[in-house]
């Protein structure tokens, strides 16, 4: 019997890859706006990350959401992902947070 391939995606905060489903996807829409995206749908963009705050922090304090897409972004916004993240995380009963 065949083994199902199962997608990998590299963290931008530690850079361990994981599987799709182990990590939230950012995603920047063609409007230009950076969003989380749960569902992995959204249109546009994407880079991943673990689904725990310190990957989220590593990611932010080396500002790798500027390279991944190519634009400056503001502190604003990140305060804003790091909320939405919070919210997302408390909602799934706690996730990984660390």
């Amino acid at each position: 019997m065949k083994v199902k391939h199962e997608p990998m995606r590299r963290c931008i905060g530690c850079m361990e890859s994981k599987p799709k489903k182990e990590c939230l996807r950012i995603c920047r829409t063609p409007e230009g706006t950076l969003k989380l995206d749960p569902t992995g749908k959204l249109n546009g963009r994407g880079a991943y990350i673990c689904r725990s705050m310190a990957c989220f922090e590593k990611a932010a304090k080396g500002h790798k959401l500027n390279r991944e897409f190519e634009m400056q972004v503001p502190e604003s916004v990140y305060a804003e992902l790091r909320t939405e993240l919070e919210r997302i995380m408390s909602a799934s009963g706690g996730g990984n947070i660390e």
